[in-house]
């Protein structure tokens, strides 16, 4: 039909890549040269390219440079190659007006897509790079949230603001950087979660310190710690209509909470479920949405569609490995996780289809329904591309960092 995280202990991470160092004997042309003996990765330096095709590493692939391209950018080059094959995609984010996309990485870089460009017909590979590149944190960005103006970012320990008008002009500053009130100031806890609370204008944060944070988004200050999960959050999802957030984490409970008192009204062990219990993958909840009355969650036990107001399961579903995000779309449901493909599920629980991806397993997913022009479907995981679907029925190409 058209449009117009991981093991169960938390959210996957990639070591950032050896640092490669050069051999500072300048090669001639036409000569394999061991670049760093501990990966052993070899360049080929040919007289008439002044640019790298690519790059062996282990005897697997070649790499062609100019002879005249000198050392120190030799190593950055392959220390960018490097990079990008442990690359991971955590999170996605559409911009307010729909134009363009923001995803981030485990080297705590966020790359801006130009979606106008990507999807004109006279698109090129060019216009399927980012527009801007930036590293906004130090570790991961777990976590990309956009409001009418600003881009919220999160990753080990901090949330930061970017203003979406400066960033379409790669102006790269943020207009705030805040930290939650933890117990302990030598404690780093990531953020894997940020939804916001549009009744009070507040953001609340799903951290690694088993609890909430809330920032009152006016005022610039943390207002609000709820407290009750007994390890980290992975999930966080707001119910409006009942004025409800719904977290989800390593504990294996989803907890309910009053967003007005603070107070958590209902616990749901979805674990303890025969239906919903997979104790090979463990209990913990890494994907959590509502619509209305209805929810999903799912990570360790199957995914699964709950009705809210009998706080039951409904339907669950047949697939394979931990889910990572779920969401209702029409008739449907949209999950991704481990396997190259995004599964179509009936709300009865049959699963209508998988469609093949390009990263080997998926993290993040986002629908673009802010722009009927660049409506779109974006998935991406364990790999530097961010898959593009402008039909549900199949990718129609890959955004690259």
């Amino acid at each position: 039909m058209p449009l117009s995280r991981k093991v169960s202990q938390g959210p996957e991470r990639h070591g950032a890549a050896r640092e490669a160092r050069p051999n500072h004997q300048v090669p001639e042309p036409g000569v394999e040269v061991p670049f760093n003996g501990s990966f052993c990765a070899f360049v080929l330096i040919h007289s008439n390219l002044e640019e790298f095709t690519h790059i062996r590493i282990n005897h697997t692939e070649t790499a062609v440079y100019s002879e005249y391209l000198d050392q120190g950018k030799l190593s950055g080059y392959v220390q960018r190659y490097l990079q990008l094959l442990h690359m991971s995609v955590f999170s996605q984010s559409f911009s307010p007006c729909g134009r363009f996309l923001a995803a981030g990485n485990n080297y705590g870089e966020i790359a801006l897509f130009s979606l106008a460009a990507a999807l004109s017909p006279d698109a090129t590979a060019a216009n399927q790079k980012p527009v801007l590149t930036f590293t906004a944190h130090e570790g991961p960005v777990f976590s990309l949230l956009s409001t009418d103006c600003v881009l919220l970012s999160a990753g080990n320990g901090e949330v930061s603001s970017w203003s979406w008008t400066e960033l379409t002009k790669k102006n790269v500053k943020p207009l705030w950087t805040k930290r939650p009130n933890y117990k302990s100031g030598l404690e780093i806890p990531e953020i894997n979660s940020m939804v916001i609370n549009p009744r009070d204008n507040s953001l609340a944060i799903g951290a690694g310190d088993n609890n909430i944070h809330i920032l009152d988004l006016e005022h610039g200050a943390f207002k609000a710690t709820l407290q009750g999960h007994t390890d980290y959050l992975h999930c966080v999802c707001m119910r409006e209509r009942e004025a409800e957030l719904l977290s989800g984490g390593e504990d294996g409970a989803v907890r309910m909470w009053d967003s007005r008192t603070g107070r958590c009204v209902h616990c749901i062990e979805v674990h303890k479920y025969e239906s919903c219990a997979r104790p090979r993958y463990g209990k913990w909840i890494s994907c959590l949405t509502t619509d209305s009355d209805w929810m999903l969650c799912g990570g360790g036990p199957s995914l699964s569609l709950w009705h809210l107001r009998s706080l039951s399961p409904t339907s669950v579903f047949p697939l394979r490995g931990c889910q990572r995000q779920a969401a209702f779309h029409q008739d449907m449901i949209l999950a991704v996780g481990e396997g190259a493909f995004v599964s179509h599920c009936l709300l009865g629980g049959e699963v209508k289809a998988q469609i093949p991806c390009t990263p080997p397993s998926l993290n993040t997913m986002q629908l673009n329904t802010k722009s009927s022009e660049h409506r779109v479907l974006t998935v991406g995981g364990g790999s530097s591309n961010i898959d593009v679907f402008t039909n549900l029925s199949y990718r129609a190409f890959s955004l690259s960092f």
